[in-house]
């Protein structure tokens, strides 16, 4: 692969509150905005390959790479790489009586004491980053004989109902006909949260594990049956530096995806058993260093200021194993993550648009 190295100073001053991710190719002009403000990712699609370039607007190291072996950046319908899927938490408009705030909960198991087996924490990504308490009724295995010895909890089903009925959208028109469910009902035995918008200061997107006790909203997704491996390898640098090129933005803060960023994010290639037993332990250990300030909420472990230096050092110690597993080389800057991950994309993907054209020709 030939690349060329340039340094940029005054000439870069206007951009670098930018972070460009830029491929060229040369044939008709075929723009791809996938992410704008701060991270943009611009693919311009041609018939025959020119350069790539690779910009990182980090002052401390104002580079450009450029690059002549880059592959189209698309989004798949599932992993990129041999993981698991994962899912968008529970839709919950249009569901405010199936809601319980804090406030009402003691009122609720009061007067419906029947009612307490079938509520459950609810999560969007404010309740799990800032451990905010919300519960909601969970009736997916409620008889129907014993939902109607709850007067308390038929009132809250008949305001789901009544507020679906007044929806404009026919499809939640429709939902009305079940008005004692949310309109997903995934609730795996266990799974990793990973907040859909969460703020860029922090180093890290907060990700975590709930059990069936805990329903997550549409706020989050979710990765049933998630391993410390999974969630060891996203909450690393090399995958924030893969989210903060690839993620879209709700003002400035990230918002992730299942398609744009983790479908397509590069897995390491044939890991060792060593090494990722070396990451479930670390990951492991980042855990335990959590569970150890257990009045604080992620927001406060996570924000720049505030981080332990206990759970700084854990992530170090996490950041070098899966470092480990991508390359021996030595990750001097976010551009040069970058740079390895886009080649590493191209490997996986390479041939793929190939045999995808020969399709659309047939």
């Amino acid at each position: 692969m030939i690349s060329t190295w340039l340094s940029f100073t005054t000439a870069l001053t206007v951009s670098k509150s930018l972070n460009v991710l830029f491929l060229a190719y040369t044939t008709t002009l075929a723009l791809s905005l996938v992410a704008v403000t701060k991270t943009l990712i611009i693919s311009l699609l041609l018939e025959s390959r020119s350069a790539d370039i690779v910009y990182s607007a980090d002052e401390n190291d104002p580079i450009c790479h450029l690059s002549s072996n880059v592959s189209t950046y698309t989004c798949f319908q599932g992993p990129l790489c041999d993981v698991p899927k994962i899912l968008k938490g529970n839709y919950y408009a249009k569901s405010e009586g199936l809601i319980v705030e804090e406030d009402d909960y003691d009122f609720l198991i009061t007067n419906e004491p029947n009612s307490k087996k079938y509520i459950k924490y609810l999560i969007g990504a404010d309740e799990f980053i800032n451990n905010k308490t919300r519960y909601c009724l969970w009736l997916v295995d409620c008889p129907p004989e014993e939902l109607s010895k709850m007067p308390y909890v038929i009132e809250r089903i008949n305001r789901v109902k009544a507020d679906r009925l007044t929806s404009r959208d026919k499809a939640m028109q429709k939902l009305a006909f079940t008005p004692t469910l949310f309109r997903e009902t995934n609730n795996p035995d266990k799974c990793l949260v990973i907040p859909v918008v969460s703020s860029e200061r922090r180093n890290y997107i907060p990700m975590g594990f709930i059990d069936k006790n805990t329903i997550s909203t549409n706020g989050n997704l979710i990765m049933p049956d998630a391993t410390l491996y999974n969630f060891g390898i996203l909450m690393t640098k090399m995958h924030m530096s893969w989210v903060k090129t690839t993620c879209g933005r709700l003002k400035s803060d990230f918002r992730y995806s299942k398609d744009n960023v983790y479908n397509n994010f590069p897995w390491p290639e044939n890991p060792s058993d060593k090494q990722i037993k070396t990451i479930e332990e670390k990951a492991q250990n980042v855990l335990d260093i959590r569970a150890s300030f257990p009045n604080s909420s992620l927001a406060d472990l996570y924000s720049p200021l505030t981080m332990p230096p206990a759970l700084v050092k854990g992530h170090n110690e996490l950041d070098k194993a899966v470092d480990s597993a991508y390359s021996k080389q030595t990750f001097t800057s976010e551009a040069k993550r970058m740079e390895f991950l886009f080649e590493l994309y191209e490997k996986y993907t390479e041939g793929l648009f190939v045999k995808e054209n020969a399709k659309k020709k047939k």
